[in-house]
């Protein structure tokens, strides 16, 4: 009976089971705990998208349909032509300089002692905020050398094979036996004599700005045969003290002032003053003019002017990169980290010196994640917005202009919503393909 029925009767249809996803959990309760998400993603993400692609239609009020006259001002508008051309740049140099950095860090570590703690200087500005590291390097690139660190160091290295003058405000004062020259020097109202000594009185120099060797003036006094002189800061604190022309007890000589004998235009002679402004020029100096070059006047190299017009940009990238290096250098140091160590072993051994092994080996097998890297920081750099808007001053910002930050311009100082939306637009139309490169590689990465 039991037989037969089993060979005979099929038997009946299974239970319905319930729909489950991959995981095991009900459909129904997925959609729940995913919910909230849901709309938080529609709120903060697809309706702003959807508004602004809507609104970009629309002229300023709001209320006409415009067509694409707003995007028509993405290509016509000299502000947004030169925020999209600076795009490009950031583009191009941002990502590669970064990742360059990242790489040479990621391979040099590896090979210090104290690699670990070199990494951690290096990624700390990813610590900080874009707000605050701009202020940071507004302070940096400050063109007083007194406050900014980039031009002190530039004047510094400057001023190491050029050096700057000490008297860049000095000039003969009332009645003075001097007389301008020309290019900025001066020039002895009459033929000089052996044997007399020459007084050469300046004004014009804070007693706080002469050179820290300056001691007490001193007259000269004369030589047979030699031309002997003075020259001195020809100026004593207090009204009526000190006698106009004449060395005094509190006056300091021009250490260092270049002197110049000069007959029929060419220099015969020279001479630089002593700690005391004294100096002395041989006999063929006699019956010349007396010369103060105009190097002894020029004004002190004050360094480079790295928020102008044009090095703002430049400027800030570099900023930039002092920031994103530690990222790059760590996602490659964990590439460099996986990385098969016999290949490397064998290209030494098969005579590769460390250059061959790096540009033929390493680069290479590291080539997905320095693409990954590079993508990463091209979709970072098309959003750059802080760091331009607060390094920048406000002379530059034109000049510094970024996409991001002329759309913030449109919509708030320009009261353009209309041209704002396009430009968001636009934007996002740039960063979708990027955004696809770099999950399409990933994917790939994840399959390997």
């Amino acid at each position: 009976m039991t037989s037969a029925t089993a060979a005979g009767t099929s038997p009946g249809p299974a239970a319905p089971k319930s729909r489950r996803s991959v995981t095991g959990t009900r459909r129904t309760v997925a959609a729940l705990f995913l919910l909230p998400a849901l709309v938080l993603l529609g709120a903060l993400v697809v309706y702003p998208i959807g508004y602004s692609l809507v609104r970009s239609f629309y002229d300023q009020s709001g209320d006409s349909f415009a067509g694409f006259d707003n995007y028509q001002a993405l290509f016509t508008d000299d502000g947004i032509r030169t925020a999209l051309k600076n795009n490009v740049i950031w583009v191009v140099f941002a990502p590669t300089v970064a990742t360059a950095l990242g790489l040479i860090f990621a391979v040099l570590t590896e090979r210090i002692r104290w690699g670990t703690a070199f990494k951690l200087v290096v990624f700390m500005p990813m610590a900080i905020s874009m707000l605050a590291a701009g202020i940071i390097f507004r302070l940096v690139y400050d063109q007083d050398p007194d406050k900014g660190v980039a031009n002190a160091v530039w004047v510094g290295v400057h001023d190491t094979f050029a050096e700057s003058s000490a008297f860049p405000k000095a000039h003969p004062g009332r009645d003075s036996p001097l007389e301008p020259a020309g290019g900025g020097a001066f020039v002895t109202k009459r033929p000089v004599e052996a044997g007399t000594p020459v007084v050469v009185p300046l004004v014009g120099v804070a007693p706080d700005r002469m050179p820290e060797g300056a001691k007490q003036a001193a007259a000269a006094e004369p030589e047979d045969g030699k031309v002997t002189g003075t020259a001195w800061q020809d100026f004593t604190r207090g009204k009526g003290v000190g006698k106009l022309g004449g060395v005094d007890v509190a006056e300091l000589g021009y250490a260092g002032m270049r002197i110049e004998a000069v007959k029929d235009g060419e220099v015969v002679a020279s001479a630089k003053a002593a700690d005391d402004g004294t100096f002395t020029l041989p006999a063929a100096a006699d019956g010349a003019l007396l010369r103060l070059p105009a190097d002894n006047f020029k004004e002190p190299y004050n360094g480079l002017n790295w928020l102008g017009p044009s090095l703002v940009t430049p400027a800030i990238i570099g900023s930039y990169v002092w920031m994103w290096a530690g990222f790059a250098m760590v996602l490659i140091a964990a590439g460099l980290a996986g990385m098969p160590r016999e290949l490397l072993e064998a290209a030494r051994v098969d005579g590769a010196n460390e250059w061959q092994v790096f540009r033929r080996v390493t680069v290479p097998l590291l080539a997905p994640v320095l693409a990954v890297v590079a993508v990463t920081l091209m979709i970072n750099v098309l959003k750059v917005f802080d760091l331009v808007f607060i390094i920048a001053p406000g002379s530059s910002q034109d000049d510094a202009n970024v996409l991001a930050l002329e759309l913030y311009r449109k919509g708030f100082a320009s009261d353009q919503p209309g041209v704002a939306s396009a430009i968001a637009v636009f934007l996002l139309l740039l960063v979708i393909p990027v955004m696809w490169f770099n999950v399409r590689r990933l994917r790939r990465e994840v399959r390997r």
